[in-house]
């Protein structure tokens, strides 16, 4: 082979190489591109997931005043209801006591005084 063919092999060989370089430099940078904008989404997805947690977070936390609530309300109420039950049997208590001096009291009455009955006849 002369010199001449020998430097055109080289040449080609060079270019063919720096087509390769230019090939691998072009297709890394592309794979970084595309890697770069899969992290982004990725970010984006996990501040999304966090905003969403926290969105949950705040909902739970709501609901649990909610609950302690209705609990306080539950425990007034229960205890309005005591007190309701205690005042009725206070007057249930002293319309009986009531009623026992009524029947001390009226000479028709002959048996024993009365106790709480749900239809209270007048006894002779």
């Amino acid at each position: 082979m002369d010199t001449q063919s020998v430097i055109w092999i080289i040449v080609a060989i060079v270019i063919v190489v720096a087509v390769i370089a230019l090939i691998a430099y072009f297709g890394r940078k592309k794979k970084a591109d595309v890697d770069r904008k899969r992290a982004a989404d990725l970010r984006q997805q996990a501040e999304d997931d966090a905003f969403r947690a926290r969105e949950r977070e705040a909902e739970a936390a709501r609901a649990d005043a909610e609950a302690r609530e209705a609990e306080v309300s539950a425990e007034r109420l229960r205890r309005e209801a005591a007190e309701r039950q205690r005042e009725a049997a206070e007057v249930r208590s002293s319309a009986d006591d009531q009623l026992r001096r009524a029947d001390k009291v009226d000479p028709a009455v002959t048996k024993a005084p009365r106790t709480r009955d749900k239809n209270p006849e007048h006894r002779a």
